[in-house]
């Protein structure tokens, strides 16, 4: 299928776009890696009057740490900026091992961090990720910026907290507690095809004991799943096998899968368990800091 007409709009600063966006009272559709717009668009999912390409606007593709260690993530990041990224691979391990897994190759090519988390996708990586990590969002729009934590900001399916004319400029990564650790496992019929289960795992390590921790799904549910109420079963404690046994069964109720196609429920919930229980029993493994 052919999409719908619309208007095509490509200005050279944020304030020119946010500016159409307002003008256009909710019939634009911000256009920045496309790899999710453009097929609903063809499918007529979508159908705005207007499409705003934020591509010509300077300085929104950039990966910067803080003093602190606070990462953040320009609207233009592509994915394959972070899967390349040799300080992503030293400094966020969860990003690092989400990054190879997104899609595939070409969409990871065009494709932008912000955009995915703004699609809202329950199958989506990214959104998973930034619950775990505890991040947010920082919107821009006419009355200014704002941040919208993201736990609040993935609303239900396909559904973000943006306003109609609002941006989101850029996503934020606190800084770990202390040796940020951690991982993300999914399970794909193939490559590039929609998760079966996916599972984002945060941790914050002094020495041997857990100070911080984070988890969240994506894939068994009607939205991405905050998870992080399991951390309970791991702050102050060590990685032992029946503290990680405990976060697993924790995680694993949060699961809210269907049966379908890809496997039964019951199924499902189990590999939410396993996944959450190989990447902690990784990480205890590994040499304290």
């Amino acid at each position: 299928m052919y999409p719908s007409r619309f208007a095509y709009e490509s200005p050279k600063t944020l304030k020119d776009a946010i500016g159409l966006l307002d003008a256009a009272g909710g019939d634009a559709k911000i256009l920045a890696g496309g790899q999710s717009l453009v097929p609903m668009l063809k499918l007529r999912f979508a159908f705005p009057e207007q499409l705003v390409d934020i591509n010509n606007i300077p300085g929104l593709d950039y990966i910067t740490f803080d003093a602190d260690g606070t990462l953040r993530i320009g609207a233009l990041v592509r994915h394959e900026h972070l899967e390349k990224s040799v300080e992503i691979q030293k400094r966020q391990p969860t990003i690092a091992a989400a990054a190879p897994l997104v899609a595939d190759p070409i969409v990871r090519t065009r494709g932008t961090f912000v955009g995915s988390v703004c699609h809202a996708d329950p199958q989506g990586d990214w959104a998973a990720t930034m619950i775990a990590l505890g991040g947010h969002i920082v919107a821009q729009g006419p009355k200014g910026k704002r941040n919208i934590a993201m736990k609040d900001f993935v609303l239900g399916p396909y559904a973000n907290a943006l306003q109609f004319n609002e941006i989101a400029i850029e996503a934020v990564i606190p800084a770990p507690k202390g040796v940020a650790r951690g991982g993300y496992l999914k399970l794909e019929r193939r490559v590039g095809d929609f998760a079966t289960a996916s599972v984002a795992v945060s941790l914050d390590m002094q020495g041997d004991t857990v100070v911080g921790a984070g988890f969240a799904l994506a894939g068994v549910g009607g939205k991405t799943i905050d998870a992080n109420d399991a951390a309970s079963a791991l702050i102050g404690k060590k990685l032992t096998e029946a503290t990680i046994a405990e976060c697993a069964a924790l995680v694993a109720a949060k699961a809210e899968p269907r049966t379908d196609h890809r496997g039964s429920s019951e199924y499902k919930r189990h590999i939410v368990a396993t996944f959450v229980k190989r990447i902690l029993t990784a990480n205890s493994t590994q040499k304290a800091a």
